[in-house]
């Protein structure tokens, strides 16, 4: 029988019904799992910034913060008491990204991380359950404990042929994976799961496969012609052909022609040119 997140809360002397469970998602470029683990100030800024309609769905004195993580997974990242300060002052601005903060629709929360189960951020997961998009539920929720790891490791990078994932997924992937991307160049392959065409597209510029995609993550169409007369879908990525490190722009330039040929991309699927 799989033990209960609210079991674990309850056998570290917290009343689940004091607490409110925020499962935090990638947006764009941002990812509040990277942030956690990367910038912890950064993220319980974050985490403390919550829009006014929202306000009484964070009335509990206790947050249980979790993260969206690779393959649809929920990680616990730890507790936080919280309590509510009160619209943003004027002129404030988000610590990571520096961007103003508008009094009119947003709140600030005090947040300070609670030692209770603390030794369990970043290895424990969650079933959420089938409705992921209902980011703040609350803790007597009945949330089964689906793996717990003795220390948080970043999975293997597959290698660049065998790399398949979502856009959706560029901002989650591992760092040391986003490494290897930002300094690899090449050719890559889109392709739409809501109309099965294809894209063939190349990496030569500066940050190589990484920035290109999060470029994507970021626009949806990351400036292509074709890509903006579609509706923005979760591409599927791949990569088709790695640029030896002597290679130049002309050489990845006629790598991506022949691709483009030999998937006749531009007969049958979003090429342009």
């Amino acid at each position: 029988m799989a033990i209960l997140f609210k079991s674990l809360l309850a056998d570290a002397g917290i009343e689940p019904k004091q607490v409110s469970m925020l499962r935090h998602r990638p947006s764009g470029m941002f990812d509040p799992f990277t942030a956690w683990r990367t910038d912890r100030p950064g993220f319980e800024d974050y985490q403390s910034i919550q829009t006014q309609k929202n306000r009484s769905r964070f009335r509990r004195p206790i947050w249980a913060a979790f993260a969206s993580a690779r393959g649809g997974k929920t990680l616990f990242l730890g507790l936080y008491g919280a309590e509510f300060d009160g619209p943003v002052r004027s002129g404030e601005t988000e610590l990571l990204t520096g961007n103003p903060l508008d009094p009119a629709i947003l709140d600030r929360y005090r947040c300070a991380p609670l030692p209770e189960l603390a030794e369990y951020g970043g290895r424990l997961f969650i079933d959420w359950g089938a409705a992921p998009r209902a980011w703040v539920q609350h803790g007597e929720a009945s949330k089964p404990i689906t793996e717990l790891y003795d220390v948080y490791k970043e999975p293997t990078f597959p290698g660049h042929l065998e790399f398949i994932e979502a856009l959706s997924a560029i901002p989650t992937l591992p760092p040391s994976w986003m490494e290897i991307l930002r300094n690899s160049q090449g050719i890559y392959l889109l392709t739409c799961p809501r109309t099965k065409e294809q894209y063939v597209g190349k990496a030569d510029g500066e940050g190589g496969f990484g920035a290109r995609w999060m470029n994507y993550a970021a626009t949806g169409d990351g400036g292509n012609v074709r890509l903006k007369s579609r509706e923005p879908s979760d591409y599927q990525i791949s990569i088709l052909e790695v640029a030896g490190s002597s290679a130049t722009a002309a050489d990845i330039l006629r790598m991506e022609s022949r691709w483009k040929a030999k998937l006749q991309t531009r007969e049958m699927g979003l090429n342009g040119n």
